[in-house]
């Protein structure tokens, strides 16, 4: 029997969970939650164990960008099937699993806070690692120079007539990895799993009590 991957994209208010062997789809779901996935993702996902039986051979998750919270409890729960079935997990890129049709290589727009927003490339099912944060006005120009260009965001940022709106699709998530050469794919497996940051975490610090050092 062929080698099943349990594919789990949290990373957007829409999560995508799907059971793929090579091109075959054998389990699909998703479903909506705008606050939490935590009460949502267990039901489709025993369905996806299910289906996937003794062929499960590892999980992928859609690492992000996107939701820290749907990322992180992907990755436990990635994590948790890893364990309890002894198989691997992996993160991919969920910017490079679009559900719409597009061509092998396009550009992805979306808000980073603070009055900035990222630009990334996609080529071939893969991130290019040279994301920029620009402001509003470099966004704008970018956006306008003919290139296809998604965002993955619940609202087309800056009203961009030419950006098409997407979401992550986890059975091309499951279907990019499967297709990896094979040291390739161990490289991926060793990786930590761990979301990915668009910046370094802004942490608080509490203030001194008064009379300290």
């Amino acid at each position: 029997m062929p080698a099943a991957f349990l594919a789990i994209d949290l990373s957007t208010s829409q999560g995508s969970l799907a059971v793929v062997c090579g091109e075959e789809v054998r389990f699909e779901a998703s479903f909506q939650s705008e606050r939490s996935h935590n009460a949502r993702v267990f039901a489709p996902l025993r369905n996806a164990l299910e289906a996937a039986g003794a062929d499960l051979t590892g999980v992928v998750i859609g690492n992000g960008p996107g939701s820290y919270t749907g990322v992180r409890i992907a990755i436990a729960a990635a994590q948790g099937i890893a364990l309890s079935r002894g198989v691997w997990c992996a993160g991919w890129s969920s910017l490079a699993a679009p559900d719409i049709q597009t061509g092998p290589n396009y550009r992805v727009i979306g808000d980073a806070r603070r009055q900035s927003f990222y630009l990334a490339e996609v080529q071939n099912g893969r991130l290019m690692p040279e994301i920029e944060t620009v402001s509003p006005e470099v966004a704008r120009e970018r956006c306008a120079d003919g290139s296809p260009w998604l965002t993955f965001d619940p609202q087309v940022p800056l009203g961009l007539s030419q950006v098409l709106q997407a979401r992550p699709h986890a059975a091309h998530l499951g279907q990019i990895v499967a297709a990896l050469p094979e040291a390739e794919l161990r490289d991926l497996i060793a990786r930590p799993l761990i979301p990915h940051y668009l910046a370094e975490a802004f942490i608080t610090k509490p203030k001194r009590p008064p009379g300290t050092v």
